[in-house]
């Protein structure tokens, strides 16, 4: 069976689907529903030149996240657009997997917030992200 992640991206034109950026980042969905969203990337090809963790692949990993939360609680026919993202880097990561996981803090009628923890292969935490999404449920997304 397909992951969700896979179905999206079957769904697009192949030019699109291989510009993905979860794809050049090496982003893997672990979890995905309403309440959390999780997923994988590896330091490995997402590094700065002083050998660790870019923060803005960090920043991509968390508005992933965040987006496909935002995605859940829109579907089947809304659609959203993301705000604001604000990421504060604790610690460096060198070597392995980053972990993010994704939290709604809100959802309401026009804007979800949330939160996105990222940790290390030894569960330390390397970033928090906050995204705030302009959600739009229904029919009124095709405006």
């Amino acid at each position: 069976m397909k992951q969700p992640m896979d179905r999206i991206m079957a769904d697009l034109p192949e030019e699109l689907a291989a510009e993905q950026l979860v794809n050049r980042l090496g982003i893997k969905i672990t979890e995905w529903s309403r309440e959390r969203v999780v997923g994988t990337m590896p330091v490995a090809g997402n590094r700065q030149p002083f050998g660790l963790l870019h923060g803005g692949a960090s920043a991509a990993l968390a508005e992933t996240l965040g987006s496909l939360a935002a995605a859940a609680y829109v579907a089947p026919d809304g659609m959203l657009v993301g705000l604001e993202l604000n990421c504060t880097h604790h610690r460096a990561a060198r070597d392995g997997l980053v972990t993010g996981v994704c939290e709604p803090l809100h959802e309401g009628a026009q804007i979800g917030t949330y939160q996105v923890t990222i940790t290390n292969d030894r569960d330390q935490l390397v970033c928090t992200a906050r995204l705030t999404c302009l959600l739009r449920k229904g029919r009124s997304a095709e405006r």
